[in-house]
């Protein structure tokens, strides 16, 4: 359990020890509680990891309230556009098409594995992973910001109203609308606008796929089914040259999710 005043702590994973950290935590989230399978899990030894591990940064979130080598309680990975070419694809690029934003002359990073631990969900955790994750995002002058989130489950039908309103309503602009690859697209546009119910569309919207079109975030154009994950994915980018004033206040202080 969480302890009651949590003492957080930001900071990039360094060394192999804190690799496995994030990877248990990723494990107990997208396996045990989502129920991802496939080659890139470790149920031996209890953890989610991919050959892109190495080429990434990864921000952690520890509470230094907990034991020690029990501490991490969120995850992100990070991949700039200079680390790119030392493995040579984005991870996303499995799943969409990103050629708009690789010829854009843009600044990119590509953000991946989110997940918080279900005992700080609700709380000022996000809120603090946040704030590191915009210091980075300034430190390294950053332009856009993409990646995969995802839906619970592959069945479409129950989601088909969030995503139709995603589609209509938040799909990105022409130079910066990535699409899910040919093979394996799912188109978004599954109900004309007015037949939604936007506010129930949006409840079912994940917390952090809110967030981040709250700060002016965009989709990409089309799902992708990931069987594997058990998720249906999304591609969000956000162009931060195009937040507000009021967004951009908002996204140095950071947000709950």
């Amino acid at each position: 359990m969480a302890a009651l005043q949590p003492d957080f702590a930001v900071r990039l994973a360094d060394g192999p020890e804190d690799l496995r950290a994030a990877q248990r935590l990723r494990y107990e989230v997208f396996v045990t509680e989502l129920g991802a399978d496939g080659p890139h899990v470790d149920h031996d030894a209890r953890l989610e990891r991919d050959e892109f591990d190495p080429y990434f940064d990864h921000l952690l979130l520890e509470d230094l309230s907990r034991p020690e080598g029990d501490r991490v309680v969120a995850v992100y990975r990070l991949l700039r556009d200079d680390q790119m070419p030392a493995i040579g694809r984005y991870y996303s690029e499995a799943e969409y098409d990103l050629t708009v934003l690789k010829n854009s002359g843009r600044k990119l990073m590509e953000l991946g594995r989110s997940c918080l631990h279900a005992d700080y969900r609700g709380g000022a955790a996000m809120l603090v992973m946040w704030n590191g994750l915009a210091e980075y995002v300034a430190a390294h002058g950053i332009e856009v910001l993409f990646g995969t989130a995802s839906f619970h489950g592959t069945d479409v039908g129950p989601i088909a109203p969030s995503l139709a309103l995603l589609h209509h309503r938040h799909l990105a602009p022409a130079e910066l609308r990535v699409r899910a690859v040919a093979d394996h697209f799912q188109t978004m546009d599954l109900l004309p606008y007015d037949d939604i119910d936007r506010r129930a569309a949006m409840l079912g919207v994940p917390a952090l796929i809110k967030a981040y079109l709250r700060l002016g975030g965009y989709v990409g154009e089309g799902a992708f089914v990931d069987h594997d994950f058990n998720t249906t994915d999304i591609c969000l980018v956000m162009d931060t040259e195009r937040l507000s004033a009021t967004q951009k206040s908002i996204y140095s202080k950071g947000l709950k999710s």
